[in-house]
């Protein structure tokens, strides 16, 4: 029910006619709450890209490399891999032992029996041949070496 206010110094009677009607505000002012939304997704947006990144390796460069397509296979081989005898199979950190039974099973399903191995710059050779050798036992019988492009990082 509105409440009515008289005006000060008005007549009070049936005769006063600057009496003004209040209603009570009774609705919710969305527009902080729309601000604060918009901002979120904005946060959301700028932030999501950066949360599907895989293991920072730097590749050795080739002028011949061409880009993948294909839902792959990839075998890291990271910088300390000889003091630490780790590696990873997608991103699943795994010793270099048990590396031929998890390529195995990944390639039972593979109707492509292909691996992309990435290793690092500074891994020395015989560490990439030792990987490439386990992946060739196996199974697999393509194995790609990954490069980045010159000026590429």
């Amino acid at each position: 029910m509105p409440k009515i206010a008289h005006s000060p110094g008005a007549p009070t009677g049936r005769a006063g006619r600057n009496r003004r009607v209040a209603t009570s505000l009774a609705e919710i002012n969305v527009v902080p709450l729309v601000d604060v939304m918009l901002v979120l997704l904005i946060i959301f947006m700028v932030t999501a890209p950066m949360l599907q990144r895989g293991i920072d390796v730097k590749l050795p460069q080739s002028s011949r490399a061409a880009p993948v397509s294909a839902l792959r296979v990839d075998v890291t081989v990271p910088a300390d891999y000889r003091t630490t005898r780790m590696l990873y199979v997608g991103k699943q950190l795994v010793r270099a032992d048990n590396v031929r039974e998890i390529i195995r099973q990944r390639m039972e399903k593979a109707d492509r029996k292909e691996v992309f191995l990435r290793g690092d710059a500074t891994v020395q050779y015989q560490d990439l041949m030792e990987v490439f050798d386990a992946l060739k036992a196996a199974g697999v019988q393509n194995v790609g070496m990954v490069a980045d492009m010159p000026g590429k990082r």
